[in-house]
């Protein structure tokens, strides 16, 4: 009658019966359904049914973690297949990303963002240094990760400019793959680092041009937007380098950073960015020409 030498019979049967099914002179599953992950709990209630006397809601209680372990497997496989149909707007890479209709290498969510800033917020002053509230950030951010084919830009959380400029920067900030792309990422540090204006200029513009298709478009459109909020910098007060000091650590960074990077690199993050913004025509011009004639940013 006692409990604990109850369960400790249960678990005995089951093992026996287990014996019986599998087929004699089998290799052991090395599964976690196996008999190997079995073994594992049956030591581990022994070690604890003869300890202490167990009452019956906690074998009810072991009944249960069986059932859902061996059910586990079977879960995931499910939520897997919905991550498949569902693309997710953060987190992703640019190029899995939903596209905007007018250019398919920029992300609908990036496009969505400069618009509403620059409909309504070209001469709101600090854009994207105020924060937006966090709570309705991460609200938008999930109703965006269930895959949205369409934003609602009447939806009223659209409607807050600090929320709009921080979901941009979440946006670029969860990029598994940074805009500058982590292969290119020591190049363009010491590109900027080139203390012939002309080489240095010429050296960032070639970079920029070697990055694909996806990235290269996206930052054309990103420094785009953020040159014309520069334009408005008098009334803003956000002149090209207020926003490298927000772009830069976000833009120009490695999947994985590290605190030395972050330390010794951060000038030369904002530097790019200022650059960017302040040629930005140049950088992204198709004619080639121009390069000998453009007059790069000084160096503060």
């Amino acid at each position: 009658q006692d409990p604990g030498f109850a369960s400790q019979a249960l678990i005995s049967k089951k093992l026996n019966d287990y014996r019986k099914v599998s087929p004699a002179g089998t290799k052991p599953d090395s599964s976690p359904k196996g008999p190997r992950g079995l073994g594992i709990r049956a030591e581990f209630l022994k070690q604890t049914g003869t300890s202490a006397p167990r009452s019956p809601r906690q074998d009810v209680a072991v009944t249960k973690d069986e059932s859902s372990s061996q059910k586990a497997p079977w879960g995931i496989n499910i939520m897997k297949k919905n991550k498949k149909s569902a693309p997710r707007a953060f987190g992703v890479r640019l190029e899995d990303c939903q596209p905007a209709p007018d250019n398919k290498n920029v992300p609908l969510i990036v496009e969505a963002c400069c618009k509403v800033v620059e409909d309504r917020g070209l001469e709101y002053m600090g854009i994207y240094r105020v924060p937006g509230n966090n709570a309705v950030v991460s609200s938008l951010q999930e109703q965006l990760n269930k895959g949205a084919t369409e934003i609602n830009l009447q939806d009223e959380r659209w409607q807050d400019l600090n929320v709009i400029s921080s979901l941009l920067k979440s946006f670029f900030r969860k990029l598994p793959e940074p805009l500058f792309t982590d292969d290119k990422y020591n190049d363009f540090i010491e590109a900027n680092r080139i203390e012939d204006a002309s080489e240095r200029m010429r050296t960032l513009r070639k970079l920029i041009r070697d990055l694909p298709g996806h990235y290269y478009e996206t930052l054309k459109f990103l420094v785009g937007h953020l040159k014309t909020i520069a334009d408005h910098s008098e009334k803003n007060k956000m002149e090209p380098r207020n926003l490298a000091l927000v772009f830069g650590p976000t833009l120009v960074r490695t999947s994985e950073d590290n605190m030395t990077d972050m330390v010794t690199h951060m000038p030369d993050r904002y530097k790019i960015v200022e650059t960017l913004i302040q040629h930005s025509d140049w950088f992204f011009s198709d004619k080639e020409d121009k390069g000998e004639k453009v007059s790069p940013a000084p160096h503060p």
